[in-house]
């Protein structure tokens, strides 16, 4: 099984290479926001809708898609996921003013949506439960990696060449990526460099997946169950913080009057800090639950601690020291990414492979539709606060400091073991 188990963390390498581009590819827009904003005379209202462009489409796409990953298999779906965003990134410098903007944007979202329901699937295909969580904090830091390295990559070519380059060779990335996904992933049962033996124990080590009910539960059926529901609050009261992270904090920093070429070290080491966490989560989980601890309470211990860390942003408001924003910054995020591990994961924990991207992308619809909700909210009220100077985005990091602590009580409260278990339509944690 040596060579099977090296054959899997290839696998996770080639997710996480695709969740580094598809962040590359996103962030291109909030880190030209600055430039981009005085340029073509856009108000943060106008970011606002711009960004709620792509998160209509992501959050739609992603309940979409998730059925359509489980049907049509993680490899042609991830594949035609890959082109459909990396062709739209190659296309977007014919965009000229706010509706050009606007109309890529949304399809930038629809083509990425797909990206974390097709990886959770792939992870249950591939790892056995006390391998998911740092599985899944694997690919999923591809996303703090790529926001991390994407100011150097785009902000160095817009400096250079202009911002139409800037959007266009991410889209080159993706493409190279697709050649290599294609020869390496294949579902265990037929992948052709792994013996029989080798795919009848990967198949004894996914058992435990024989003992759900129904092999694919409709979405009425699973929007009945309230362990569906703690994994829509565990995505939609996380993601909506880190996207604002993500799409807001270039702008939030130029509020505090932070020049971002001087105040580079505060846009990329979040984003760092938040890879760690990823990593943090998903290895503590795993270690518990070799020491003994339950599938549940192993996951639990990690939200607590994530839902509590994020508070850490409510004090950036006292300050406009970039050091010490940035270390706050980073720390939250570091709470935040161990917390979103175990979002990810609790799909693959609770469902069957058949039905793991289906739930995973009734999360990323919920956590779609707050983010939504949120960005229309900071682009106004940060417009009415402009003349409060810096402080035009304390309330707004006090809000985002309070939600996952909100979101952690409720998945604490919603993900439990119940007589939905005991039956067993979801696997008992």
């Amino acid at each position: 099984m040596r060579a099977t188990r090296a054959l899997r963390w290839w696998i996770g390498a080639a997710l996480f290479t695709s969740t580094v581009i598809n962040y590359i590819d996103r962030q291109t827009l909030s880190l030209l926001a600055p430039f981009l904003k005085a340029d073509y005379h856009w108000s943060n209202t106008d970011y606002a809708y711009l960004v709620i462009a792509f998160r209509f489409s992501y959050s739609i796409g992603q309940t979409v898609l998730g059925p359509l990953i489980d049907r049509i298999g993680t490899r042609r779906g991830l594949t035609i996921t890959v082109a459909a965003y990396s062709l739209v990134s190659l296309l977007t410098p014919l965009a000229n003013g706010f509706y050009g903007f606007g109309f890529f944007r949304f399809l930038l979202g629809a083509g990425e949506s797909a990206n974390w329901p097709a990886a959770t699937k792939a992870v249950s295909e591939w790892f056995p439960k006390e391998e998911r969580g740092l599985a899944t904090a694997f690919f999923d830091s591809g996303s703090s990696v790529g926001g991390a390295i994407a100011p150097f990559i785009v902000l160095w070519i817009y400096f250079r060449w202009g911002w139409r380059p800037a959007f266009a060779v991410p889209g080159c990335f993706g493409l190279l990526w697709i050649v290599v996904w294609r020869r390496l992933y294949y579902p265990p049962a037929h992948h052709p460099r792994i013996s029989e033996a080798e795919r009848r124990l990967l198949a004894a080590d996914r058992a435990d997946s024989e003992v759900v009910g129904y092999s694919r539960l409709r979405w009425r059926d699973l929007l009945a169950l309230p362990q569906t529901w703690g994994i829509i609050v565990a995505k939609t009261f996380t993601d909506s913080v880190w996207f604002f992270v993500a799409d807001w904090f270039p702008i939030s920093l130029v509020a505090k009057c932070i020049d971002l070429r001087s105040g580079l070290l505060a846009v990329w080491v979040p984003f760092i800090a938040a890879d760690l966490g990823n990593f943090f989560g998903g290895g503590v989980s795993g270690y518990l639950i070799r020491k003994g601890w339950s599938l549940g309470a192993a996951r639990k211990a990690v939200v607590v601690f994530g839902g509590i860390g994020v508070t850490l942003l409510i004090p950036t408001i006292f300050t406009t020291n970039l050091y010490w924003i940035t270390a706050l910054f980073a720390l939250a995020t570091f709470c935040y990414a161990s917390f979103s591990t175990i979002a990810n994961v609790l799909p693959s924990d609770l469902y069957p492979s058949e039905t793991v991207a289906t739930v995973s992308g009734l999360s990323g619809t919920g956590s779609g539709l707050a983010t939504i909700v949120a960005f229309y909210l900071i682009g106004h009220y940060s417009d009415l606060r402009q003349a409060t100077s810096t402080h035009a985005f304390d309330p707004i990091v006090i809000v985002a400091g309070l939600v996952p602590l909100v979101g952690m009580i409720l998945v604490l409260l919603l993900v439990r073991n119940t007589d939905v278990s005991r039956r067993g339509l979801v696997r008992q944690i």
